[in-house]
């Protein structure tokens, strides 16, 4: 997929996204406070983070675009692992902001205060919320599977704890409202599960993110893939010194192997290019490689094939 084509992608799937955060923000604001609603309060300033994360998305995406240059020979690929690190910090705090006001309130409860019973419109948004943010989760994380782009499957996730934190709300809203006042603590209560989604979701990410940017390797079963691409082109053998790492949306590789030691500079070019075309068809041609080629050891050492 040419660079410009994933970028239209991403940014058409993100509005798309952000139109719906966007409707989302106002009618739950609207909801908690006509309705009276903790939960829908917290519901509101979950959609509002997913809102926000969305211009962070199109800003960061347009940045990682950006071709290699003299002061970045890797290119820019980065910008998207910083992107998916923002968003993962961004929803950690709002998780435990919201978890916390959960929690004081449940506490007020204890102590004897009683709560507003929440309004039936706060139950209905929940349940268009539900509806409307799975709908967002899958369009979105669909388009970041065919583009490969973590930033858009975070964004997507986003989407998604948004949708399940309104899962929450709505049986939080929904036993408060329909039980009456000696249950409306389960208002609270519902917000304060919001919030454990909200930062499950962003330690996963941060864990992600933090990975790549402290050159994490990719996953075994990856690396054995690689290695196993590398010995199918004849006269290759003993693959080693494998590294590998993740650089955005893409990946580098870097390798040695040992070919016979009688053969020409020529013929062992043509093998190590028969290899990077092998690689980059199985994890797309932007994929960075480098391969250091060297001769096959004859009783453990280096001989001159004209001896």
């Amino acid at each position: 997929m040419e660079q410009s084509d994933r970028e239209k992608k991403i940014y058409r799937v993100t509005l798309k996204g952000s139109a719906v955060n966007m409707f989302l923000v106002v009618a739950k604001f609207a909801a908690g406070i006509i309705g009276s609603s903790a939960a829908m309060i917290a519901d509101a300033v979950h959609s509002l983070s997913d809102f926000i994360t969305d211009f962070v998305v199109v800003a960061f995406v347009k940045l990682s675009s950006k071709p290699q240059d003299s002061d970045h020979d890797y290119g820019h690929g980065k910008y998207e692992t910083l992107a998916t690190a923002f968003i993962g910090i961004l929803l950690f705090f709002v998780g435990a902001l919201l978890f916390y006001n959960g929690i004081s309130k449940i506490y007020n409860v204890v102590k004897g205060e009683i709560l507003p019973v929440p309004g039936i419109v706060a139950f209905i948004v929940a349940i268009l919320s539900i509806a409307l943010k799975e709908w967002a989760y899958r369009f979105t994380v669909k388009v970041g599977k065919e583009v490969d782009s973590q930033v858009v499957i975070a964004n997507a996730w986003h989407h998604r704890t948004d949708s399940l934190s309104s899962v929450a709300t709505a049986a939080g809203v929904g036993m408060a409202f329909f039980l009456g006042n000696k249950w409306t603590v389960f208002d609270p209560i519902a917000a304060a599960l919001v919030s454990i989604f909200i930062i499950k979701t962003a330690y996963d990410l941060i864990k992600q993110s933090f990975g790549e940017l402290l050159e994490q390797s990719l996953p075994l079963e990856i690396e054995d893939r690689i290695v196993k691409i590398a010995e199918s082109e004849p006269e290759v053998s003993d693959v080693h010194g494998l590294k590998t790492r993740r650089i955005g949306n893409r990946i580098a590789i870097e390798m040695h192997f040992r070919l016979p030691a009688n053969i020409s500079l020529y013929h062992a070019h043509c093998h190590a290019t028969n290899i990077e075309h092998k690689l980059k068809q199985e994890f797309g041609k932007s994929t960075h490689i480098s391969i250091h080629f060297e001769p096959e050891k004859i009783n453990g050492e280096y001989c001159c094939p004209d001896n």
